[in-house]
């Protein structure tokens, strides 16, 4: 649980650090996201 929330706020904070100005950017960086949640679930 306490990786899970390690990982989290990296997404969140490399979301926020990124500035997407597109939808379709802050559509990738979901993605992306969701992607590291998978490897770190494994």
């Amino acid at each position: 649980m306490n990786r899970l929330a390690i990982v989290l706020f990296a997404i969140v904070s490399a979301m926020s650090l990124s500035a997407c100005n597109t939808v379709q950017g802050v559509g990738k960086d979901i993605e992306k996201g969701g992607q590291a949640i998978e490897r770190a679930a494994k």
